[in-house]
């Protein structure tokens, strides 16, 4: 069982790591817990689309997952550990225990990565979807000091993943990211003042975005291919 607690924090450096049972084992559990007056945008299977959310939670879950249903499932992971009202909800197989936190201007990224099943997002042939035996999920969680519009949401959503995929080309991972990758992307909800109208790589907060999660994707995916060794083919 989680222990329930309520976690709060500002800084993505606050995130908690607790612990779920699955299958009768234990798995890590990471919590952020911002409080209200935060705006999401999010691809997660729980809490995914634009709106107000009070919490991230990545669940790391056991490889060949066969539960059919991961929003039931998440909601009740929540439910435990004490979080409540609209959150967004993330599972993986990969490694949470082992996440990547980095800042560059007070943009901030965690990163969780498997990169056993990766590939180029524009591949041939019909989406396979097979159960992966290897962990291949890259979830990026990312947190702005800054309120943002719904188009610079967006807008941070792709710059967050081409700063992902760059990180991949840099490390020699021939490869645009995973089938399964998720994100999120957290900011102050408007209050009147302006909102920030842009989140590109060459925008203020949209560099410090890329160069955060750049990093932080780096750091989560080197030792993952250094352990991989050369491959034959």
């Amino acid at each position: 069982m989680l222990p329930r607690t309520l976690l709060t924090g500002p800084s993505l450096a606050d995130a908690a790591l607790l612990a779920h049972e699955e299958q009768g084992q234990e798995w890590p559990l990471l919590v952020w817990a911002p409080g209200p007056g935060v705006r999401m945008v999010s691809s997660a299977v729980l809490g995914g689309g634009v709106g107000e959310r009070a919490w991230v939670l990545n669940a790391q879950v056991p490889p060949g997952y066969g539960r059919l249903d991961p929003v039931a499932h998440l909601r009740e992971l929540a439910s435990g550990a004490g979080l409540e009202g609209r959150g967004v909800g993330l599972m993986t197989a990969a490694s949470v225990a082992d996440r990547r936190h980095a800042v560059d201007g007070d943009a901030q990224a965690v990163v969780t990565a498997g990169i056993g099943v990766r590939g180029w997002a524009a591949a041939p042939g019909a989406g396979d979807v097979a159960t992966p035996r290897r962990p291949g999920t890259i979830n990026i969680i990312v947190s702005l000091p800054v309120p943002l519009t719904d188009a610079a949401l967006v807008n941070a959503v792709a710059t967050a993943t081409e700063a992902k995929t760059q990180a991949l080309v840099e490390l020699g991972a021939d490869a645009s990211g995973t089938p399964t990758d998720a994100v999120c992307v957290a900011a102050p909800t408007p209050t009147g003042a302006e909102a920030e109208a842009f989140a590109g790589p060459r925008s203020l907060w949209g560099a410090r975005l890329a160069r955060a999660v750049h990093r932080a994707t780096r750091s989560a995916c080197a030792d993952l291919l250094a352990a991989e060794g050369p491959r034959s083919w």
